[in-house]
């Protein structure tokens, strides 16, 4: 296979940009400069791609090390018979394009020489600097990693520490393995196949970590024309066929120019076609494809209002398809990617979909890390930022897998849970009750929250609240909701072996594991907890102050509700003649009326003193029930029956049917009983009742 045959992804380039001539700059790199004034010819392309993006930008360091790289690397040859110096070129030539700074491109073009040259890194260092001898010493590190399938597992460690906290050496192995992917062709098929699965299984979804989607996209291109061939050879020929059929998408380009034009918005409009992969995917997805699916609309702005206007006027002026729109302006996802997406159809039907972004959005949904510059030099006037870009060298997924890789001493075991984690396709963004917010992958749990928040410090959850309501720590959790995470006061807490069962992130599987692994005993260590008492109860007659208007009807109030002044209430007739009265809100009301019961007018009487069915969700520990009877009888409550339930993962469970003097009294009893230390819940019984 040629090394044209495998680069799909060339039908994409940014026009007015000519390609290179690997064979050309290999001649130019053998004959080296024409003056000593100016750059040699071979790495002119370079320079005017870097002086692109960076206009000040010092080009004496890329003439030094170019020099020091061509002449070490002279008489070397690729397989392919191009001098090897074209290979550190392309990859410089690749970085530049994506907007890398010099000291990424100075690292670039000398990334092999102390593994393949007489070249040392005490000689790197001496010539360009601490900096520069770091980035090419953990890309050394990278090439000597062992790629075969058995050493997969402690490859990726190796991989992680090479990285250390630098991601621009992981931005420099991966351009070094996309140029080596685009001249694949001189190997054979079998070391082809080699390589794609490996670029398949981990730098690809590193890339996509990383951020950088144009690597990403031509990578998986790649590597789909080599492991699918068949399968490419059928999408290249779907796209030939349907090449006539772009004008629908120029067409709504064009109305796109128009609208926000008339609506004084200074917007560029530009098309996007779909690379191979993806036009792949959205043909198994549809089948017969339509003109509009070849393609995307990209509406590139000044400023992030900006996005938001634009949105308003494509949802105005054409028809929206609401369950396309995602907002990741507000929610940027975990590799800084940042967009609003959305879907609108045209007049004659045709629907296309839209990705609306700054400017600068785009020149990091581009090149991801890579366009952040270097993190190294501090932004004059610009304030740290907090979160998962708080320092665009090391994001917080990479931080945690440096972690992870600490702190788990098998390979094999940190291999599985990094798979795991790098196959999630999806995530999904929860708000913490701080405020704050944690990317989690589709289908996480509250175990796995816990661990994203707290770290080593969730071994003591023992709930959450999702969205306000009391969950279990199996809950799996939605795009959107609100985890208020619930932390036992015993330190000594631990999970549970079948908290297993419901985490998704290696975080969390990787500080369960090891924890029990600490406790062989595999039984949590918990607080003292009052055992279950007996019932007690006291034969007070209930005060029904709720009054119905039918002769003879004696009132009950329902005991899975038990409803109190001011609540609104309805009642149902059973049978004795007994009407039993209900919040307007319990279950209760909606199953009677879906039998066709009929409800009975109810109303509140003179009579202030009201019972009332309390549950209190704690944490077990000495003097709970003491301090609670205590809070409730200085309120001037009187208990009717309390019951206790054993403690459940360090929760304690309580349920108090209480009479009252007065039902105004209510809120402040629940507030003082919401006081006893331990105590995080108070809530009114709600439950199905077997009878109304």
């Amino acid at each position: 296979m040629s090394a044209e045959a495998t680069n799909p992804g060339a039908h994409s380039r940014r026009r007015g940009r000519p390609r290179i001539d690997l064979r050309r700059l290999g001649r130019a790199a053998l004959l080296g400069p024409a003056a000593r004034d100016r750059l040699p010819d071979a790495i002119g392309h370079v320079a005017d791609a870097h002086r692109a993006h960076h206009p000040d930008a010092d080009l004496a360091i890329l003439h030094k090390a170019y020099v020091l790289a061509e002449s070490s690397h002279r008489g070397q040859f690729r397989k392919s018979g191009e001098p090897y110096i074209t290979h550190p070129l392309a990859v410089t030539l690749i970085l530049a394009e994506l907007g890398a700074e010099t000291t990424t491109l100075t690292a670039s073009l000398l990334h092999d020489t102390v593994e393949d040259t007489e070249v040392t890194l005490d000689q790197v260092r001496t010539e360009f600097g601490a900096e520069v001898c770091y980035l090419v010493d953990g890309v050394t590190k990278l090439e000597k990693v062992d790629y075969g399938a058995a050493a997969e597992p402690e490859t990726f460690r190796k991989m992680l520490v090479a990285t250390g906290n630098d991601v621009r050496v992981m931005s420099i192995k991966l351009a070094d393995r996309l140029h080596n992917m685009r001249t694949l062709g001189v190997m054979r098929p079998e070391k082809q196949a080699r390589i794609a699965k490996v670029t398949r299984d981990v730098l690809i979804p590193l890339a996509e970590r990383l951020g950088v989607q144009a690597l990403k996209t031509e990578l998986e291109d790649l590597v789909f024309a080599i492991l699918h061939p068949e399968e490419y050879e059928r999408t290249r020929a779907l796209i030939a066929d349907n090449s006539s059929a772009s004008g629908a998408l120029d067409a709504m380009a064009e109305s796109f120019r128009s609208v926000l034009r008339d609506a004084g918005i200074a917007a560029e409009v530009l098309i996007r076609p779909r690379h191979f992969v993806s036009v792949h995917r959205i043909s198994l997805k549809r089948g017969e494809l339509r003109g509009t699916d070849l393609g995307r609309l990209l509406v590139l702005v000044g400023e992030d209002a900006d996005c938001y206007g634009v949105l308003g006027e494509l949802h105005t002026c054409f028809t929206p398809v609401i369950s396309e729109f995602k907002d990741f302006i507000a929610a940027p996802k975990f590799n800084l990617y940042q967009s609003l997406h959305t879907a609108v159809a045209g007049p004659e039907g045709a629907v296309a979909e839209v990705l609306i972004r700054t400017h600068q959005m785009h020149k990091v949904a581009e090149a991801g890390v890579i366009a952040l510059g270097n993190p190294y030099v501090p932004v004059e006037g610009a304030e740290p930022a907090d979160g998962e870009r708080a320092d665009p060298t090391r994001p917080g997924w990479l931080s945690r897998l440096l972690d992870w890789q600490q702190s788990t001493p098998d390979p094999d075991t940190f291999w599985t849970s990094l798979r795991a984690d790098l196959a999630q396709d999806r995530e999904i963004t929860v708000f913490r009750a701080d405020g704050g917010m944690l990317g989690l992958p589709a289908g996480a749990s509250c175990v796995d929250a816990a661990y994203a928040q707290y770290g080593e410090e969730a071994h003591a959850c023992i709930g959450a609240r999702v969205n306000g309501r009391l969950a279990t720590l199996s809950t799996v959790l939605s795009d959107g909701d609100t985890v208020h995470l619930l932390l036992a006061q015993d330190a000594a807490s631990g999970p549970s072996p079948d908290w297993l069962d419901h985490a998704r992130t290696p975080g969390a599987r990787i500080a369960i594991t090891t924890w029990l692994a600490e406790h062989p005993e595999g039984a949590k260590v918990q607080a003292a907890a009052p055992r279950r008492p007996a019932p007690v109860t006291a034969d007070r007659p209930a005060a029904a102050n709720a009054v119905v208007d039918l002769p003879d009807a004696t009132v009950r109030l329902a005991g899975c509700c038990t409803p109190v002044p001011p609540d609104a209430v309805t009642g149902f007739a059973v049978r004795g003649g007994t009407v039993t009265v209900h919040r307007e809100k319990c279950p209760a009301v909606a199953r009677m009326k879906s039998l066709d019961r009929e409800p009975v007018p109810v109303r509140w009487g003179d009579a202030a003193e009201c019972r009332v069915t309390l549950v209190a969700e704690s944490f077990g520990r000495p003097r709970l029930l003491a301090d609670l009877t205590e809070a409730i009888a200085t309120e001037g409550a009187a208990i009717v029956s309390a019951t206790v339930e054993p403690p459940s993962q360090q929760r304690v469970r309580h349920t108090y049917t209480l009479q009252l003097p007065d039902a105004a009294g209510l809120p402040a009893l629940m507030r003082a009983m919401r006081d006893v230390p331990g105590v995080y819940d108070v809530s009114r019984t709600q439950h199905p009742a077997a009878t109304a």
